[in-house]
């Protein structure tokens, strides 16, 4: 019987129910510092908090600072620059997959920014906010909230700094407004830069909406300086009707072009293996509008750290026995109960009663209660937490220009079609999510309207280790950013995303010979800052 429906049918069934109740059971575990000294603040090393880069290559650094004011943090660079040191920046929850916080060699700078997280000002007037960047977005929604405004759009996982969220360029979903980038409501930014001796080696640039140099600041990759206040454009705070629809995926080609301009907030998920997707019917309604709903996506939620390592064993036997049927239940019977369960969404912040979920846009727009605190001896955390046997994955983000989505789209479908089983360890980590982002004036935002794919898949803990499919996998990477031409999330993917990246972007021809995808990303915010122009030489 095991033979024919997988290793252990039941237990994936066992693990979701269990997951879900102990979110409402138990407490929850603080992030950890990834930032680790040996000596005070010297001979560190940094990691993301998925505790490995693409390469799998230690980070290391000769120095952390801890800048607590802008005058403090203006005081460290000046001295490193003093120093000739290199410095990049990290933040204190490190979610980039790609190495951007990573000085080069090991005799650089790392320039914190966990406690330049308060708000400087707030004009009710005029709907703006003033932060620091090292104030998490859910700080942001929540003060924001609290003066009756918005952040109209946002990531939908809320722990991310504002500064990480600006130097990747992170985003929501929308085709409307200004679109779904949170650094196009960026009216103004302070931003500590090296500068010569008769500066003092470092200062302070005030960048406003007018001044070209806004556009090169406002995705920076974290290497033009450090962004340490923000002034952000806000909106009234409405309230949102949120219903997810699923279907099957036969025509989510042709939908994939007018469902983002039906609904403000619409995404898709998509299950390929399933042949499902589920639509996202998400607009604003009236203030007066009966509802006080909550969206806290189950993905994000606090759980059991002893069942994911259970979980994330069975997945390593599967991979190790080649047993895709095994992955394929476990991601049908994770998609029907998130399903029964609403995926998180409840009507009155504490039980799924139907659709519509109607609430306050604050209590909708992103989620990540697995950070929450006290302690319990780590018996819940975060999925993906590496303190114990958490889940270990892939995960790409590339956008597709929005008029080509729908081929890319019946490309996977013809994959599929070959291969039935070979996505289903997609659907384990919840399918794949699509994302409509609009163009930006940002000299590294999207270039065009597009839609997102992100794409989140196993990674084995052994280098050498092929993966079940690899070859499927590796098709639909290859397709999304050579055949059409995707462009990178700067925040997540392998090295390959970024090949020929600069010559995606309008800016054209200097030839430069980067060594590595880190100085292939300084290079290019650089030349951005300076409005040289960049081209791609294959050799």
């Amino acid at each position: 019987m095991c033979s024919e429906m997988g290793i252990f049918p039941w237990l994936p069934l066992l693990l979701y129910f269990i997951c879900l109740t102990t979110i409402f059971l138990v407490g929850y575990i603080p992030h950890e510092d990834h930032i680790k000294c040996s000596s005070g603040n010297a001979n560190c090393t940094i990691s993301n908090v998925y505790r490995s880069f693409p390469d799998r290559s230690i980070c290391r650094a000769a120095e952390a600072a801890y800048p607590t004011t802008e005058e403090g943090l203006l005081s460290i660079v000046a001295n490193a620059t003093f120093l000739q040191k290199k410095m990049r920046i990290a933040t204190s929850l490190s979610n980039s997959i790609p190495k951007l916080m990573c000085p080069d060699g090991e005799n650089g700078l790392i320039i914190s920014t966990k406690y330049l997280n308060r708000r400087v000002g707030l004009d009710e007037s005029a709907m703006t906010i003033t932060v620091e960047t090292g104030m998490t977005l859910r700080q942001l929604i929540n003060e924001s909230a609290m003066a009756g405004l918005a952040l109209p759009y946002a990531p939908y996982w809320w722990g991310v700094t504002i500064g990480g969220i600006l130097g990747t360029g992170a985003h929501g979903s929308t085709l409307w407004d200004l679109g779904p980038a949170v650094h196009d409501y960026v009216i103004e930014l302070r931003i500590v830069t090296p500068a010569g001796p008769d500066e003092g080696y470092a200062k302070v640039r005030t960048l406003k909406i007018g001044d070209p140099e806004l556009d090169a600041a406002r995705v920076s990759l974290g290497v033009l300086g450090v962004i340490s206040q923000v002034t952000l454009q806000l909106q009234p705070l409405f309230k949102r009707s949120i219903t997810f629809l699923e279907k099957d995926d036969s025509d989510l080609g042709a939908q994939i072009s007018t469902f983002g301009n039906q609904h403000e907030f619409a995404d898709f998920t998509w299950f390929p293996s399933q042949k499902k997707v589920l639509y996202r019917i998400d607009d604003r309604v009236p203030y007066n509008t009966t509802g006080n709903g909550v969206f806290d996506f189950f993905g994000l939620s606090p759980v059991s750290s002893f069942l994911t390592a259970v979980s994330r064993t069975i997945e390593e036997i599967q991979e190790y026995t080649g047993h895709a049927v095994g992955k394929c239940i476990t991601g049908s019977l994770g998609r029907y109960i998130l399903k029964k369960a609403g995926y998180g969404l409840t009507n009155d912040g504490t039980s799924f009663k139907g659709y519509p979920v109607v609430g306050y846009h604050n209590n909708l727009q992103s989620s990540g209660t697995c950070l929450d605190t006290p302690k319990d001896g780590l018996w819940t955390a975060c999925a993906w937490d590496q303190r114990f046997k958490g889940l270990y994955f892939f995960q790409n983000g590339i956008s597709i220009s929005l008029y080509k989505a729908k081929d890319f789209i019946q490309d996977v479908q013809k994959l599929v079609a070959l291969q039935p089983k070979a996505l289903c360890g997609v659907d384990i980590y919840n399918g794949i999510l699509i994302r409509y982002i609009t163009a930006s004036s940002a000299y590294l935002g999207k270039q065009e309207d597009s839609v997102e794919f992100d794409i989140t898949y196993y990674r084995s803990k052994d280098p050498m280790a092929p993966r079940l499919h690899e070859d499927i996998f590796e098709e639909i990477e290859q397709m999304a950013v050579f055949k059409y031409g995707g462009m990178p999330h700067w925040g997540k993917n392998r090295h390959l995303t970024f090949i020929g990246a600069i010559n995606k972007y309008e800016n054209a021809a200097e030839a430069v010979y980067p060594r590595t995808e880190e100085e292939l990303i300084s290079i290019v915010a650089n030349a951005t800052m300076l409005k040289r122009k960049m081209k791609v030489a294959y050799v």
